[in-house]
C-alpha cells in the first residue's frame, strides 16, 4: 500500500472514529451534564446533519483551494472543534461544538475519494476505494467498541480528547502528501455543480447512494436500540456496531481482489444480496448473535456495494469529481436521515421487525437498479469542449 493511501486511509480512520464515537457515550454523557436523555441525542442530530451537508460544500472549495490543503484545513478546524467538545460545560455548547467537529471532519472521506479518483487509473481505482473503506471499518469499530468502555471507566471528555489528537496528528503528517495535478475550473465557483445536474447518469448515481445510505445506515442506527429492546445490555448493542466495523474490514480485502477478477455490476449484486438477507434476518430475529450475523451481512453490502458506487461517483463526470464525489456523500446521508425520521415511530412502539422489514423491501430495487445501471454504464465523450463523462 502506498504512503499516500496510508494517509488517506488514517484521515478516514479519524473521521470515522469521532462520528462513532458520541452514540455509545450518548447516556454516561447525559448523567454528567444533568440533562436528559434526549438533549444529548439532539446534540448528535446535529453533528450528522452538519457532517452530510457540509460534503458537497468541501468538494466545491477543494476545487479551488486544492485537495490537500482543504483536507489539511478541515481537519484543524475539527481538531479545535473536538477539544472543545471535551471542554463543554453545557450541552449547548456540546452541541455547538459537535455540529463544527462534524462539518470539519465531513471533509476526509470525500477528499480521499476525490484523491483517489485523481491520482490512480481506472483500472486500480476500485482496490484503493477499498483500502480507503478498511479506514473507515476500523473506525468503526475502534470508536463503538472502545468508546463506551472509555467513558465509564474516566470521563466521556476523554474520548473527545482522543479525536482532537489524532486530528492535529493528521495535520502535521499530511504536509508530504503530494498535491494531485489536475486542471482548476477556470469558470464560476459554482460551475461544477451545474454540471453535475446536468448530467444524468451524476444524477441516477445519486439517487442510488440517497437509497443506499437509507437502507444500510438505517439498519445501523436501528439494530443497537433493537438488541437492547430484546433485553440486552448496551454492551451487548454496542459491540454489535463494532461486528460490523469488523466485517467491513475483512470484506474489504476481499472484494479488492474480487474487483480484478469480477466486473463492477456483479460485485454490486452480490453486496444488494447482503444488504437483502441481512435486512430480512433482522425482521425476523433481533437477538445479539442475529444480531451480529445482520451486521456482517451489512458489512460486506458495504464492502462490496457501497465502495463500488462510490467508485463509480469517481469516474461518472471526471470534469467536476470532487463535486460529485461530495455530493454522492451528502446524498449518502440525506438518505440515512429520511430513513431514520421514517422509522423512528415504529421503533419508539417497539415495532423494530416491521421497519427493519420496510428496509428489506427497499433494499430489492435498490440492489437491482444499481446492479442493472453499473451493466449498462460506459463512459463516453459527450460534449465538444472534450468534457468526458458516463451514460447508462
Amino acid at each position: 500500500m502506498s504512503r499516500p493511501t496510508r494517509l488517506l486511509q488514517a484521515a478516514s480512520f479519524v473521521s470515522t472514529m469521532d462520528r462513532f464515537t458520541m452514540p455509545p457515550m450518548l447516556i454516561v454523557t447525559a448523567r454528567a451534564l444533568g440533562v436528559p436523555l434526549s438533549s444529548v441525542v439532539h446534540t448528535a442530530s446535529v453533528y450528522f446533519l452538519a457532517y452530510g451537508l457540509m460534503q458537497p460544500v468541501w468538494g466545491i472549495v477543494s476545487d479551488r483551494l486544492g485537495r490537500v490543503r482543504t483536507l489539511r484545513i478541515t481537519l484543524l478546524v475539527a481538531a479545535f472543534a473536538t477539544a472543545g467538545s471535551a471542554c463543554a460545560a453545557t450541552v449547548t455548547q456540546l452541541g455547538v461544538a459537535r455540529a463544527l467537529a462534524g462539518a470539519a471532519f465531513s471533509a476526509a472521506i470525500p477528499a480521499g475519494l476525490i484523491y483517489v479518483g485523481d491520482t490512480v487509473p481506472g483500472r486500480r481505482r476500485q482496490t484503493e476505494v477499498t483500502n480507503l473503506m478498511a479506514g473507515v471499518a476500523l473506525g468503526t469499530a475502534v470508536a463503538s467498541a472502545g468508546a463506551g468502555a472509555l467513558a465509564q471507566a474516566t470521563s466521556w471528555r476523554v474520548a473527545f480528547v482522543v479525536s482532537a489528537l489524532c486530528a492535529l496528528t493528521l495535520v502535521f503528517l499530511l504536509r508530504g502528501l503530494p498535491e494531485p495535478v489536475t486542471d482548476r475550473p477556470a469558470g464560476h465557483l459554482l460551475a461544477p455543480l451545474g454540471r453535475m445536474i446536468r448530467s444524468r447518469a451524476t444524477l441516477l448515481v445519486l439517487l442510488l447512494a440517497f437509497a443506499e445510505g437509507g437502507v444500510l445506515l438505517g439498519v445501523l442506527t436501528l439494530l443497537p436500540p433493537a438488541v437492547e429492546h430484546g433485553g440486552a445490555s448496551a454492551a451487548v448493542a454496542g459491540a454489535v456496531t463494532a461486528v460490523y466495523g469488523i466485517a467491513v474490514l475483512v470484506f474489504a480485502r476481499v472484494a479488492g481482489v474480487l474487483s480484478r477478477r469480477w466486473p463492477v455490476w456483479r460485485l454490486i449484486g452480490a453486496g444488494a444480496l447482503a444488504a437483502v438477507a441481512g435486512c430480512t434476518l433482522a425482521a425476523v430475529s433481533r437477538t445479539p448473535v442475529a444480531a451480529a450475523a445482520v451486521a456482517a451481512l451489512i458489512g460486506l453490502a458495504w464492502a462490496a456495494m457501497h465502495s463500488s458506487l462510490q467508485t463509480w461517483a469517481t469516474e461518472v463526470l471526471p470534469s467536476a469529481r470532487a463535486t460529485v464525489v461530495s455530493g454522492f456523500a451528502g446524498a449518502l446521508f440525506a438518505g440515512s436521515a429520511l430513513s431514520s425520521a421514517l422509522v423512528a415511530g415504529p421503533a419508539e412502539a417497539g415495532r423494530y421487525g416491521a421497519a427493519f422489514a420496510a428496509l428489506a423491501i427497499v433494499a430489492v430495487p435498490l440492489g437491482i437498479g444499481a446492479t442493472l445501471a453499473r451493466a449498462r454504464w460506459r463512459p463516453v465523450v459527450a460534449t465538444e469542449t472534450g468534457e468526458r463523462h458516463g451514460q447508462s
